[in-house]
């Protein structure tokens, strides 16, 4: 007669230990994969590197991370996601570990391209994980704490990593890390959830690619996770260089305010997946909760990009917080959609097809910015544009994604097909 409280009493702690643990991996995968960009210019006197040389580098990485999100969906549907993830947890763990030893530009090339490979796991298995280990009101909150890992990854690897490599040299520092990191596999291995499917069930490998991407809601959700993808690397690979060279930071202030700014955004981002979880408790749809926050996060983060230029040295700071706020808003449900359209099925092939149409932004963000900045001479244009492209992304989210719900695939793609 005490099984069931004790189950119900357990399953909170359980959700809990997971959250936690998923939003852990994120953040060392974060700082893994940002390592490179801290150490690049000891690297390259070091290895005696061109510029173009390191920025191969720099960019290999999304060689094997963009197109293995599809591979990584499929895999985490068809086979036990957990364990898919703590095999790229190991590779990407070793390849930074082994990235210390190597000499020369092409074994460098190998590990960020293996790097890439082991972190293209994360996202599509969250996406199965928490789909099918959470019930709905618990999966804002989840998504939220998980995506800090994208903004809290990058504030301590930029601090933590500048003090280590100054003091250790880069080569300690990345065997170092990925022999520390793997340590989160123990744990991992300890509190895994039962994500697989049942036993006594044989599973097809879900829908097929063709059969997610004919679905306008799938669509809708690539082009506003384009757009947050947007600001999120104009933001990487942009805003150091504005705040020293536009508004005069020295090197160390703009390290100390990027932290604080990403701080910002974890923080909004938590609260947001926390009152969309409270919305669904209290009675509103899921749809409305989630489109609420996305529609609201869109639009302020515009807001904010447009005062960056328009406010004076006294209200500056005021914006870019307001816009980072905006920005962790915004990011709240970008996995959290896939999760409800795709369902037990394929919420990680749908998650993987997402984030690999939304990384291309890392390729045109970065690039747009600088052709603008040569023909401008300032950021306005550029600011502006950003602005635009978060506004789209908005009307993406709300008009056309339609009803959160589990997509029906037709019976041919049917995931769960009883043993006989």
């Amino acid at each position: 007669m005490t099984t069931a409280p004790v189950a119900q009493v357990r399953a909170p702690q359980r959700h809990s230990t997971l959250i936690l643990m998923l939003t852990l991996s994120m953040i060392i995968a974060y700082v893994d994969r940002g390592n490179l960009s801290i150490a690049a210019p000891i690297i390259k006197d070091e290895l005696r590197l061109s510029a173009s040389q390191l920025g191969i580098l720099l960019s290999a990485f999304f060689w094997s991370y963009t197109p293995f999100q599809i591979l990584s969906g499929w895999l985490s549907d068809r086979f036990h996601p957990g364990w898919i993830l703590a095999g790229g947890f190991a590779l990407w763990s070793v390849a930074t570990s082994v990235t210390g030893l190597v000499h020369g530009f092409t074994m460098l090339l190998v590990m960020r391209v293996l790097l890439g490979i082991g972190e293209s796991t994360p996202w599509p298995c969250f996406g199965t994980i928490l789909a099918r280990d959470l019930p709905d009101d618990r999966r804002g909150l989840a998504n939220a704490a998980t995506m800090t890992g994208t903004a809290l990854g990058p504030a301590i690897g930029t601090l933590l990593g500048g003090t280590l490599i100054a003091r250790f040299g880069w080569r300690p520092f990345f065997i170092g890390l990925g022999f520390v990191t793997l340590a989160w596999l123990i744990p991992w291995m300890i509190s895994m959830p039962c994500s697989a499917p049942p036993k006594t069930a044989r599973r097809r490998s879900g829908p097929p690619v063709w059969a997610i991407l004919r679905h306008r809601s799938f669509w809708g959700g690539a082009i506003g996770h384009f757009c947050i993808n947007y600001l999120a690397y104009f933001v990487l690979t942009w805003m150091p260089f504005y705040l020293v060279r536009e508004k005069h930071f020295s090197l160390p202030t703009m390290g100390k305010l990027a932290a604080l700014f990403y701080c910002v955004e974890s923080t909004f981002t938590v609260i947001t997946g926390a009152l969309t979880d409270r919305a669904v408790r209290g009675g509103q749809t899921i749809t409305r909760a989630r489109k609420t926050a996305m529609i609201v996060g869109h639009t302020l983060a515009a807001i904010g990009l447009l005062c960056w230029m328009l406010a004076g040295s006294n209200w500056f700071m005021v914006c870019i917080v307001f816009t980072f706020a905006a920005w962790g808003i915004a990011a709240t449900g970008i996995f959290a959609f896939p999760q409800d359209l795709g369902g037990h099925e394929a919420s990680g092939k749908w998650s993987g097809l997402q984030n690999c149409v939304a990384n291309f932004a890392g390729i045109l963000a970065p690039a747009i910015t600088g052709f603008l900045l040569d023909r401008t001479g300032n950021f306005a244009v550029t600011l502006a544009t950003t602005a635009a492209v978060m506004l789209v992304g908005g009307f993406a989210w709300l008009f056309l994604v339609g009803k959160l719900e589990p997509v029906s695939f037709g019976d041919g793609y049917a995931g769960v097909i009883s043993e006989k």
